[in-house]
């Protein structure tokens, strides 16, 4: 079975089929760049797939669990959906950083938010082992927990130094976004994805507002993530950074996969009219 593996996907909205009848899968530690037109479906898959859009059909399997079962009829609550979108890590095109928070600030929110349920939980196991055998008192507990908080905290600190270093951004972990360029701040937004350790990273067109220049930026550190053997789907029109970095292609058109495999393949030997087409309009196919 594959790490990943999505079947059937179907979504609309009102009358608009968007999604129709979408399978892919992939290996843990592949890349798998998604391209298309716009309106072909790439982003409402990548929604779907993070849970910030539910399909009207299909499954979706992620190392051996059952995420979703679109044959299973229940609206699922908040705190649920939460939970497995912790599995996905999702870059947007527009950055997204909190423009009140440092660099440091916007890696570590979501970590420390997270914290709190940890410390809530742990709080709740020490409890329970109290009533049980009487072992540990009020005291004692409530020390167990500020130690458990102070250590994740830490942790998650030290966590995030690291990644702002990975990004190359050590002198701007005091500055706010409105002190960066834009390829600085989808590298912080690529960190903060990092930060919840997902097991798939996920890119919605993460150099679409970029200028050209910006660009390269940004791909360097998708690249470095390649060569750490991380899941990743990328949605893109970077035509030759898709080629380099990605293990697989998937073609989208008309809400279908109209055709995938190799990069070296899908670029230089198409089989489909529609993508034939499609690489003919774009520029950058081959390259740097």
């Amino acid at each position: 079975m594959a790490y990943l593996e999505i079947k059937n996907f179907y979504k609309s909205f009102g009358q608009t089929k968007v999604l129709k009848g979408i399978d892919l899968s992939l290996e843990k530690g592949e890349v798998v760049s998604i391209i298309g037109s716009s309106g072909s479906g790439k982003t409402t898959l990548l929604r779907c797939i993070n849970f910030l859009e539910t399909p009207n059909e299909g499954t979706m399997t992620l190392d051996g669990e059952l995420l979703f079962d679109g044959s299973v009829k229940k609206a699922e609550k908040e705190k649920f959906l939460r939970e497995k979108r912790l599995n996905f890590g999702l870059v947007f095109q527009s950055f997204h950083l909190f423009p009140q928070y440092t660099v440091l600030k916007n890696i570590t929110l979501a970590p420390t938010l997270l914290l709190k349920k940890k410390v809530k939980d742990y709080k709740k196991q020490l409890k329970n082992k109290a009533k049980l055998d009487n072992s540990l008192t009020k005291k004692q507990i409530a020390e167990m927990v500020s130690i458990f908080k102070k250590e994740n905290l830490e942790e998650i600190k030290s966590d995030s130094l690291a990644l702002i270093k990975k990004i190359g951004l050590e002198e701007k972990i005091n500055s706010f976004p409105c002190e960066l360029s834009g390829g600085q701040c989808q590298r912080v937004a690529i960190a903060r994805a990092l930060a919840l350790k997902p097991k798939i990273l996920c890119f919605d067109e993460p150099t679409s507002a970029l200028d050209p220049e910006l660009t390269g930026e940004v791909l360097k550190v998708i690249r470095s993530l390649k060569d750490e053997d991380r899941t990743m789907i990328i949605v893109t029109h970077e035509m030759g950074f898709a080629k380099n970095v990605s293990d697989k292609i998937v073609f989208m058109a008309d809400g279908v996969v109209e055709e995938c495999g190799d990069p070296q393949t899908v670029l230089t030997n198409p089989k489909s009219k529609k993508l034939i087409h499609f690489l003919s309009s774009v520029t950058n196919k081959d390259g740097e």
